[in-house]
């Protein structure tokens, strides 16, 4: 797949609330996934498709209800795409809330090697 392709796929299985179906179907094994910072329970980096699965698991199991997922176009530059991520959700014990990021992916070889965060 080419990174347009890849970049699409994603935005589209991420529109569907389908995060791990994405990584399962769009990430290289040995893949990196990076946040703005460690917090409680998240490390700032996760190394490895098995691991960021897990992570995905551990986010999911803290969350009560989604209400929506918004996705931007992909901007696509090379190797490298963009999107926005806006998340209507509640967290267990917590209001409702958004959350919004921007994710920024790289591809080599068909795959997704690298995520970063940045909220």
């Amino acid at each position: 797949m080419t990174t347009q392709q890849i970049a699409q796929r994603l935005a589209a299985l991420c529109r569907e609330g389908e995060l791990e179906t994405a990584q399962k179907e769009l990430y290289a094994d040995d893949a990196i996934s990076i946040e703005p910072e460690a917090s409680p329970g998240f490390d700032k980096e996760t190394r490895g498709k098995d691991a960021i699965l897990e992570k995905g698991h551990q986010f999911n199991s803290m969350v009560e209800k989604v209400y929506s997922y918004v996705v931007s176009e992909p901007l696509i530059s090379g190797n490298t795409f963009a999107f926005t991520l806006e998340m209507d959700i509640k967290m267990k014990g917590r209001e409702r809330d958004t959350m919004g990021e921007l994710c920024v992916y790289q591809v080599r070889d068909g795959k997704i090697v690298a995520e970063q965060f940045f909220m």
